[in-house]
């Protein structure tokens, strides 16, 4: 078989199943609930049990305090059909038109954009940059 002829039948292949999940709408980012974000951190970071859950008002994000007092705030957010979860460390935001954008010192995530009102943006600004950078020494009793 031709080079060419291979060629086009690859391109095409793949546009079409690319075209076929887009209109069956399996491109469309994941609504989350709240027990649904829950699951969703929990199926990535078993061990770090939550404290407080903080869901986007679309749903397509959530913000995670967990229990330990140490760890670095969470982030639980769609990509597709399914969701991503990260810790918040070492981590730059900036306002955006629709939100913020958060860039992650994370090669495989480096940045996340957020589609948030005013007020939330405003909220989760406050709360990420808040967080301490480093976790807080031990004290000694």
């Amino acid at each position: 078989m031709p080079l060419e002829l291979l060629l086009i039948l690859v391109v095409g292949g793949i546009s079409a199943i690319a075209l076929l999940l887009h209109l069956t709408g399996r491109s469309r980012p994941s609504v989350m609930t709240d027990t649904q974000a829950r699951q969703a951190w929990l199926r990535q970071f078993p061990e770090s049990a939550i404290a407080k859950l903080t869901l986007a008002e679309d749903g397509h994000a959530a913000l995670i305090q967990p229990e330990d007092g140490r760890a670095p705030l969470g982030l639980v957010w769609s990509f597709g059909a399914d969701t991503v979860a990260r810790f918040l460390e070492h981590v730059e935001v900036d306002k955006a038109k629709q939100g913020l954008h958060l860039n992650l010192a994370d090669f495989s995530a480096p940045g996340v954009q957020l589609h948030l009102n005013d007020s939330e943006a405003e909220q989760w600004q406050r709360l990420i940059e808040g967080q301490p950078a480093t976790a807080p020494a031990a004290k000694e009793v």
